[in-house]
């Protein structure tokens, strides 16, 4: 699944034209830290299956 600090690239880019994130804390929401800007987002795990690359 899903592991601490890594790096997952999502399908669309974030705003900044980043799409690599961060996994900075799991639980039942993840919290992401853009690579791009260091912005952070909370989003749950079944979000992010959607939104990420496969």
């Amino acid at each position: 699944m899903y592991e601490l600090n890594q790096i997952v690239k999502t399908k669309k880019p974030h705003v900044c034209g980043s799409n690599e994130w961060k996994i900075i804390r799991m639980g039942a929401d993840l919290k992401l830290e853009c690579q791009g800007c260091k912005r952070v987002i909370m989003i749950s795990s079944f979000e992010l299956d959607k939104r990420i690359k496969k």
